[in-house]
């Protein structure tokens, strides 16, 4: 395809808040991306379980990372942008500054992090009432959901957050507000993680019998009675003041918001295999299992009707594609996991030294060593007696127990760089054998695992931060694709226009790429997100 002269050319923006860092695209109406930006994010662990984050400096970080991808527009014409974030909690006052979420009063702290887990006594106390709204979240909350987050506020923080709080946001909620001045929520947040039912509404017994019956004022205002589908136009576009900070037209569209999990999952699971002589080229998308990595895991998939599975996240109606029910599954540390052992490991240091005279990242060294001690060991099989349990941060799914711990057997007194590769080769088999994945770009050898595992192929993405995904948001907000029967129709396209499939993986013991299938495995796909 002829790429078109910059100042005819019509482009959109795509900011994704992910867990440690903010990333920016600029697209072109080709599905193209022209430029990308990255900035990092601050975390706090001020005790254990306790992550707390600050709205101020996730909107700065933001605001840096889209200045620099608009300039490479030109003089071409930006006509929306999109959001998407992890489901952390964004407390602000009434007058819609900060409020502080930790016992030391720190304002600027006023986010709890998606992978907070202070509210372990809360979400017991929840899950005992065994409220018909815990069928759709598997039958389980999630101490990661924010009614445990806010039921934690009230009982710890009562007089210094609760009672002063004026707005209970999701991030990527607030992060919409902050561009249009709009308290509009979207439907994907709300329906995920606040048990809201997009035919019902709220339900009102509910947050009385767990006591949070306050939150019922003002019908609902401190938590959002303005919901809209996701991709649907918020507001009235761009504020003057959020264009400034953004370095962007005034009055673009903003469209309204996605879980950064979900914003993958609807970015890849429409994914074009064509050429890849597989079954599921002429299957509906139902038939696909979206694995979105990063520092969790999420399984998505989608069904025509809704599936109530234990332990299983959902159904929730029309929280990725609209008309479909969404099933959610993953791990709440795969990615956070793998730094963990590995930072935590005595041989890092020495790690560090030889990726760093080589002009690698460590990961990239790392996974160079293993297969060099794959290759010295007998049978290919370097760490045969070394085992890794994979919940050091409590089980997502399908056990739904955030009180499990990891555990490693295996263990000798090695402290050296074989020790430490082998102990991240039983690492990323623990999470490869629980159905997660990461990072491609920290073990190549994982997709392969999992194709192994799974018995099913594996098709990752050509690149490795295919960051188109969150602007769709802003495409399609300019586009005004608010009505269902027009965003169902269009999905597939856009997916189409926008993911294209990369890497074929067949099984461990060949992690080379191939461009078909194994004759000897199963032909059903299961397409990845590596973020």
């Amino acid at each position: 395809m002829q790429e078109g002269k910059k100042e005819d050319a019509a482009y959109y923006i795509g900011i994704d808040v992910g867990t440690a860092s903010v990333r920016a695209a600029l697209v072109n109406q080709f599905g193209q991306v022209v430029d990308q930006a990255e900035a990092a994010l601050e975390i706090w662990e001020p005790r254990p379980d306790h992550y707390e984050q600050s709205s101020d400096n996730i909107w700065t970080a933001c605001c840096a990372v889209t200045k620099k991808v608009a300039q490479s527009a030109g003089t071409g014409r930006i006509r929306g942008l999109g959001f998407d974030a992890t489901c952390s909690l964004v407390v602000l006052d009434r007058q819609f500054q900060p409020l502080s979420v930790n016992a030391e009063g720190d304002h600027k702290r006023n986010v709890i992090m998606w992978m907070d887990h202070r509210g372990g006594s809360q979400v017991d106390r929840i899950n005992g009432t065994r409220h018909e709204v815990l069928n759709y979240v598997g039958g389980v909350m999630s101490v990661e959901m924010q009614p445990p987050k806010l039921l934690w506020l009230k009982e710890n923080l009562r007089q210094e957050c609760w009672e002063r709080a004026g707005h209970f946001f999701d991030l990527p909620d607030f992060l919409t507000w902050k561009a249009t001045g709009t308290l509009t929520r979207s439907l994907c947040t709300l329906v995920c993680k606040w048990t809201y039912s997009p035919d019902r509404g709220w339900d009102d017994s509910f947050w009385k019998e767990i006591g949070l019956e306050d939150l019922l004022d003002e019908n609902y205002a401190r938590i959002g009675n303005q919901v809209v589908s996701p991709g649907s136009s918020v507001g009235n576009n761009l504020t003057p003041e959020a264009a400034r900070d953004l370095g962007l037209p005034e009055g673009i569209a903003v469209g309204a918001s996605l879980i950064d999990a979900h914003a993958g999952g609807l970015g890849v699971i429409g994914a074009d295999v064509t050429g890849c002589h597989l079954p599921c080229e002429n299957q509906p998308i139902t038939s696909r299992l979206a694995l979105i990595c990063g520092t969790s895991s999420c399984h998505m998939a989608i069904s025509e009707s809704p599936l109530f599975v234990p332990g299983v996240w959902g159904p929730y109606y029309s929280a990725m594609v609209p008309g479909f029910w969404l099933n959610e599954g993953g791990q709440s540390a795969t990615g956070k996991l793998i730094d963990h052992v590995v930072q935590s490991h005595d041989g890092f240091t020495e790690l560090q030294k030889e990726a760093e005279a080589r002009g690698q990242h460590v990961y990239t060294y790392l996974n160079h060593y293993l297969d060099q001690l794959r290759a010295s060991r007998p049978g290919g099989v370097p760490a045969p007696d070394l085992h890794v349990w994979p919940d050091f941060h409590g089980n997502r799914s399908p056990l739904a127990d955030v009180s499990l711990k990891g555990m490693v057997v295996g263990l000798t007194l090695s402290r050296g760089l074989d020790d430490l590769a082998l102990l991240y080769l039983a690492t990323v088999q623990s999470i490869a054998a629980c159905q997660s994945s990461y990072l491609e770009r920290w073990s190549p050898c994982l997709l392969a695992l999992l194709s192994s595992v799974l018995a099913r192929l594996v098709i990752s993405p050509p690149f490795r931060r295919p960051c188109r995904r969150w602007q769709r948001l802003g495409r399609s907000s300019f586009r005004i694709l608010n009505t269902n029967g027009f965003m169902r129709r269009s999905i597939r396209y856009f997916s189409d226009c926008m993911s294209t499939s990369g890497n074929i993986r067949l099984s461990w013991r060949d992690t080379n790429e191939k461009t078909g299938p194994s004759p000897d495995c199963e032909k059903n796909s299961i397409t990845t997100k590596l973020y």
